[in-house]
């Protein structure tokens, strides 16, 4: 099995950072966007895709700021993780998303998290 990457994309969303989190956050917010539908039973997020369900484990949470999520079948050092930012001086919104793929899957796991970041930005009207 080939070793997982870190990467980081950022993405300024006209959004206050509040409205923004919860869409990060809930279970109602990660299926607007995210997912085709997400369950939530103590702290262990189920994400659905095409009815194929995919566990994942709250890591750490600063509410407001970010939440880290790791795969439930993925090793320790492995998560993907949404951040918020804020620039002191012109207050925009950066989204930053940290995640993990093999070489050979980077740059289709980019193209999918720009695809479903667009689809949040749209719901969000940003």
């Amino acid at each position: 099995m080939s070793e997982k990457i870190k990467y980081e994309l950022e993405y300024i969303i006209n959004s206050s950072p509040r409205v923004l989190y919860t869409r990060l956050s809930t279970a109602d917010g990660l299926s607007q966007w995210f997912a085709d539908d997400v369950n939530i039973n103590h702290k262990v997020f189920t994400f659905v895709w095409e009815g194929v369900g995919q566990d994942a484990k709250i890591l750490k949470e600063k509410a407001g700021k970010h939440i880290r999520f790791r795969w439930v079948e993925d090793t320790e050092d492995v998560y993907f993780e949404f951040k918020l930012v804020v620039d002191d001086l012109t207050s925009e919104v950066a989204l930053i998303v940290t995640d993990f793929a093999t070489e050979d899957e980077t740059e289709e796991a980019k193209a999918l998290w720009d695809s479903q970041v667009n689809t949040l930005m749209h719901i969000l009207g940003s």
